[in-house]
């Protein structure tokens, strides 16, 4: 396994110390921001994936940079990333932070994309993310951070970017869900 492959791997292994940071409350207190509040616990957890998420992008110029771009990668590297994102949607659903419905919006798509992937991996084609997947994936980390952070950062200017970050991710998350469709439709036409 290359280093590029090991990154995205250690990006799946950072999920359950994430959710242990987020549902755990181990006492440690909360930082007071206008009228948002962030359980310390919150903050560290909202740095964990922000630290994962990071490594998408690492991993991905390393494999370019050096030419290490395998199709294990290509499978692997949206894997991990709809992981988690899909883990974190569901803690911030729990926290009652996220709308459920949104939450079934992305991670149904997320499910379609990866059967697609699979059924294309069957005729013997991987799949790597396009552009329009990259700014979904960048959209959903940007709207996570913002919602695992309780919005505190914007808090001072009283913008709530979390909610507005989450409906663009959910725009964009249908526009290339639709868009992977919509090139890849030969799959269903060929198959009895």
């Amino acid at each position: 396994m290359n280093i590029p492959n090991k990154i995205t791997v250690s990006r799946i292994c950072l999920i359950p110390i994430f959710l242990i940071f987020m549902l755990v409350d181990f006492g440690w207190g909360v930082l007071e921001v206008g009228n948002a509040t962030l359980p310390v616990e919150h903050l560290v957890g909202a740095i964990i994936f922000i630290f994962a998420s990071v490594t998408d992008w690492v991993d991905g110029y390393y494999a370019r940079k050096y030419n290490l771009v395998t199709n294990l990668g290509k499978f692997l590297d949206p894997l991990a990333d709809k992981l988690l994102v899909s883990a974190a949607l569901i803690v911030l659903v729990e926290l009652q932070l996220a709308a459920s419905w949104i939450v079934i919006v992305i991670i149904s798509r997320e499910f379609a994309v990866t059967g697609l992937r699979l059924i294309l991996a069957g005729t013997g084609e991987v799949v790597a993310a396009n552009m329009l997947g990259k700014i979904k994936t960048w959209t959903q980390i940007i709207a996570v951070s913002a919602l695992l952070l309780h919005n505190i950062p914007f808090e001072l200017i009283n913008f709530d970017f979390a909610t507005v970050a989450l409906w663009i991710s959910m725009f964009f998350t249908i526009w290339s869900g639709w868009d992977y469709f919509a090139k890849n439709k030969e799959v269903f036409k060929n198959s009895k």
